[in-house]
């Protein structure tokens, strides 16, 4: 691009080249040593990258260097003009580099200042006051969250892989302590309000439906009470844990019905919100915006922090995140460089390990199917009834068996992953896909078996079912029977955690310590493999969410777990791991964990569902017995209240409510799109923008070299 002949800068040497320097401006001394000649500054600016744009902007924009005199005074006046104000308006506390004490002094200190002045009117004061309340309970809030500690220590020494387990960990333990609370004033107390519930039904009386006696008669042993308080039979059968227990009120009904959509509505709210908030640091992790050298090094130092152990904290949690990126740098690099006969060979062994997996999958869907039916014809046998631990042992056999499948085929799985290829984050995510696969899909295989038990394999007109509309010579109560198996499954995966850390993990650490030869080394350090622990995790919370319907206190006995489970893992955790000589990045596992919760609550939800629309509930126990579905009570409530209501009620069920609502939610979800669209396109121009400032910075450093070199200056 031609010179400019507009605008001539005077500040410039005479030739209009670089500066002259401070002396010459301010006053006579010494002669600049600066060259005499040389292109004047439109013509380099000229030459920038971003000048190159210009015909982008439209016919109006004019070129570097040619900004009118009339502009110039006005964008002066401007200058003289906003100066006074910005010295008003200080820069607000969170843009300054100081310690968080200097920050909120500074912000109390304007705060004072603006009250001495009298400035801003009587909402503006109440605003300002609203605004600080809330910063206040939001701190108090971090102050009063439990472990925040611990899980920076954890994050520290073992990396932020482990950090987000046990972060997980403390939510599903504040959720289910949310629920437990629930479940007290909405099932336990409505149900002591209205009277005493009555006893279990009598021994002699039966129905159409058959009879029903959870309640064993004469003398019963210890060790059958002990196996009793294992399996949920017994005297734990008719109980406030199990669903049949609970009387058949109407307002207990609507209560108990109400419990179940309520609380999964705020599970739903809940793990959406952190969903959220780990889908952003997901989207600023993987775009690149956080994850470049020049940020850990330069942005990633809290300089409010203090005490040694603070520093050294950090400073480790700094350290796994530089080797993170290293490590999949280098994954990428070599990714980068394979032939096309390479590639062909990793996609041909990517192929051949799925097919590995997916069969491995298929044997142990198979295996607990299998025990499922197995389990109801050995539980007929006389031996088997004879003998209380033989009979327990039948019982768990479906709870053994997924629990061996899941104890077996995730290390095989971590096993797999390296040899596909992928990055570390990639490969936990993949260790997680197949895991989760695993264990929710065992789950609903054995859901399946007990719904072929319960309705006959969907046959009406069987001759057990057709009654009844369910199997009652084998499931009297076929709810507290759902709620039995999932209280099993939560019991025998605590037991089975119990005896991995006790039986395998603590004696494999003093191994490791006491032997320095060939077996110490066989049986090294180990470190914390987080996918698995994740999921169990998960699989636990997924069986409590099936079972809170059948068995109510579900919620309260898994809160109990997982907080002895906290303390074990913790205890674990720094007795017998080392950190991991292999991190990731936990922004990932961040936004995967909560979007693996969400999967295992719409699992959950099909079969309760179901259960309340579809399968006539048991004639002889629980709040809904004589109903043709559970669902019937909602509608028979209904019908009891003033008409104007009723009409409201079954308006919202119509088509006529339900089809605007349709279109509604149809142009907010577009509007939505194309908003996010646009906010796309604009960081894209941004990001664009960002990246020709820098071209800009690099092409002037090469002028200045090339021209100091040119008249032999440094």
């Amino acid at each position: 691009m031609e010179e400019s002949p507009a605008w001539e800068p005077e500040p410039w040497g005479s030739s209009g080249g670089w500066p002259a320097p401070r002396e010459a401006r301010t006053g006579p001394g010494p002669p600049s040593p600066l060259p005499t000649s040389g292109p004047s500054l439109s013509s380099v600016l000229n030459e920038l990258p971003s000048a190159a744009t210009l015909r982008f902007r439209g016919p109006g924009v004019l070129p570097w260097g040619a900004l009118e005199e009339k502009d110039r005074q006005r964008s002066i006046q401007a200058f003289a003009e906003s100066a006074p104000k910005e010295m008003q308006e200080p820069c607000p506390s969170r843009e300054l580099p100081w310690p968080m004490q200097a920050r909120r002094a500074h912000r109390q200190r304007h705060a004072r200042d603006q009250v001495a002045q009298g400035s801003g009117s009587r909402t503006a004061h109440w605003a300002l006051l609203l605004r600080r309340s809330k910063e206040k309970v939001r701190e108090g809030l971090r102050t009063v969250q439990p472990w925040a500690w611990t899980l920076k220590r954890i994050g520290g020494q073992f990396g932020a892989g482990t950090e987000s387990y046990f972060s997980l960990l403390r939510f599903l333990l504040l959720l289910n302590a949310l629920a437990s609370v629930l479940t007290i004033c909405m099932i336990l107390l409505p149900t002591w309000l209205e009277g005493a519930p009555p006893g279990p039904p009598a021994p002699n009386a039966s129905s159409l439906c058959g009879f029903y006696n959870p309640r064993p008669q004469g003398l019963v042993a210890f060790a059958t009470q002990l196996f009793n308080l294992l399996s949920g039979e017994g005297f734990l059968e008719w109980s406030p844990l199990f669903y049949g227990f609970y009387p058949p009120r109407p307002h207990l009904a609507i209560t108990y019905l109400c419990f179940v959509f309520a609380i999964g509505l705020l599970y739903l709210l809940l793990i959406l919100h952190r969903s959220v908030s780990g889908l952003k640091q997901t989207l600023l992790a993987e775009s690149g915006a956080l994850t470049s050298y020049s940020h850990r090094v330069f942005s990633a130092w809290d300089f409010g922090l203090s005490g040694e152990v603070h520093v050294r904290l950090r400073q480790r949690i700094i350290h796994y995140e530089l080797q993170v990126e290293l490590e999949e740098a280098v994954v990428r690099r070599r990714a980068a460089v394979r032939t096309l006969g390479q590639e062909a060979t990793v996609w041909l062994v990517r192929l051949l390990l799925n097919l590995l997996v997916f069969a491995l999958l298929g044997a142990a869907f198979y295996g607990v199917y299998w025990a499922t039916g197995a389990t109801v014809e050995l539980q007929e046998r006389p031996l088997v009834q004879e003998m209380p631990l033989l009979k327990l042992v039948v019982d768990y056999l479906p709870s053994i068996f997924i629990s061996m499948v899941n104890f077996v085929l995730p290390p095989v799985f971590s096993l797999i992953a390296p040899l596909e290829g992928y990055t570390r984050s990639r490969q936990i995510v993949f260790i997680l896909l197949r895991t989760v696969f695993l264990r929710l899909a065992s789950l609903v295989v054995l859901l399946l078996s007990l719904w072929n038990q319960i309705t006959c394999a969907g046959d009406a007109d069987a001759v057990a079912c057709k009654t009844c509309g369910y199997n009652y010579k084998e499931l009297p109560c076929w709810e507290t029977r759902l709620g039995q198996e999932m209280y099993k499954l939560l019991l025998f995966d605590l037991l089975t955690g119990l005896a991995v850390i006790l039986l395998i993990q603590f004696p494999r650490k003093l191994l490791c310590g006491l032997c320095p030869g060939a077996l110490g080394r066989f049986a090294r350090t180990q470190e914390f493999q987080v996918p698995d622990e994740v999921l169990g995790l998960i699989y636990a919370q997924t069986v409590v969410w099936v079972g809170s319907f059948f068995c109510p206190l579900l919620p309260l006995l898994n809160t109990a777990k997982f907080l002895l489970l906290f303390y074990l893992k913790k205890l674990t955790l720094f007795s017998t791991c080392s950190p991991a000589s292999r991190t990731f990045r936990a922004s990932t596992v961040n936004f995967f964990f909560p979007l693996v919760l969400l999967l295992g609550l719409a699992i959950s939800a099909v079969p309760v569902l179901y259960s309340i629309f579809l399968i006539p509930p048991s004639k002889l126990c629980g709040p809904f017995r004589g109903q043709s579905s559970i669902w019937a009570e909602i509608p028979n409530s209904i019908c009891t209240l003033p008409q104007t209501v009723q009409n409201f009620l079954f308006f919202l069920g119509t088509q006529a409510f339900a089809v605007p609502l349709l279109l509604i939610s149809s142009i907010l979800m577009a509007y939505t799109v194309a908003l996010a669209n646009s906010y796309g396109r604009l960081i894209s121009e941004l990001k664009h923008q960002i990246e020709t400032e820098a071209q800009n910075k690099v092409f002037l450093a090469q002028r200045a070299v090339a021209l100091s070199s040119a008249n032999g200056t440094l």
